[in-house]
């Protein structure tokens, strides 16, 4: 497949799931009930997101009760970037809590909060992704201007979810 090929099957295949996962978020009542669904995973049918259905349900357990013993500090974030910091520092010391964990989580609870992100994080199969591309990934992340043209009509979010979907192909 070509990249502009990737990016029409991302396009037509994944984006409107990804949007629905995200909309989940964004209609839940509160910031306590985000933060709890994004923490633990949960599906609109109370099932467990695929990237999360390894993590065991005790581990999911701390890393929620860890991030509701911290909702002003996550409410009082202005962005994306740093609200992904700050997850990053409340749950990296979670044995089983991983990278991946951490971006979606951010992701989930950004949904909520109107957080997008304005760059392309770098784990797993993103940065499998991008090193297939030939991008530099010593800083965890990439601006969407290092990316081919033909990323232009994704958002970051949709780059980084298209990096790891489509690795196997660049």
């Amino acid at each position: 497949m070509t990249l502009k090929e990737i990016v029409e099957d991302y396009v037509v295949n994944c984006r409107e799931n990804a949007q629905k996962e995200l909309r989940w978020f964004t209609i839940q009542n509160t910031l306590k009930a985000a933060v709890s669904t994004a923490a633990l995973a949960k599906t609109p049918s109370g099932k467990r997101f695929d990237h999360q259905r390894r993590i065991p349900k005790n581990v999911l357990n701390l890393a929620e009760e860890k991030l509701l013993k911290n909702l002003e500090q996550i409410q009082s974030t202005k962005d994306f970037d740093e609200l992904y910091i700050l997850l990053k520092k409340l749950l990296s010391e979670i044995k089983g809590i991983g990278e991946l964990y951490i971006y979606d989580t951010a992701l989930r609870i950004g949904a909520y909060l109107g957080h997008e992100p304005d760059k392309i994080y770098l784990h797993a199969g993103t940065l499998q992704g991008a090193k297939k591309l030939g991008l530099n990934t010593k800083l965890g992340y990439v601006f969407k201007k290092e990316l081919p043209n033909e990323f232009g009509r994704l958002l970051p979010r949709e780059i980084e979810d298209c990096l790891c979907i489509y690795k196997d192909e660049f």
